[in-house]
């Protein structure tokens, strides 16, 4: 049902934890199936430096949550925000059909994260002007 890549990421997940002085945290869920992804970015010069995260979720959101993390590590904001759900499943040799709202979940979570920073910056930019 899994692809070896999806076993490796759910039962050695990167990246789980915390980001104490985070950039930005945020919880995110998926009522259609109740995972939940708590998201920590530490955002500097533009790139992502470090994403953490706590999932609570099935065996996809665990290994997606993982992959999405390393994949987004180093990427501009802009370059994160390009990430696709397709892009994620891809990276860990796919996803059975009835998961790839798992894959959703990752991204949705990281572009969630992505906007609440870029909202910050603009409000900051507004206030300094």
């Amino acid at each position: 049902m899994y692809s070896p890549a999806v076993i490796e990421h759910f039962t050695n997940p990167r990246n789980v934890g915390y980001i104490e002085d985070a950039t930005v945290a945020i919880q995110y869920g998926e009522p259609s199936c109740g995972d939940c992804l708590l998201v920590f970015l530490k955002i500097e010069e533009d790139t992502v430096r470090e994403m953490k995260y706590k999932v609570l979720g099935c065996a996809a959101a665990i290994a997606t949550a993982s992959i999405t993390s390393e994949m987004v590590t180093g990427r501009t904001v802009d370059e994160a925000l390009e990430l696709t759900e397709e892009q994620v499943a891809k990276a860990l040799g796919g996803l059975p059909p009835d998961k790839m709202h798992c894959s959703n979940l990752a991204v949705g979570a990281l572009k969630a994260a992505l906007r609440v920073y870029l909202s910050r910056l603009e409000q900051a930019a507004e206030e300094n002007s």
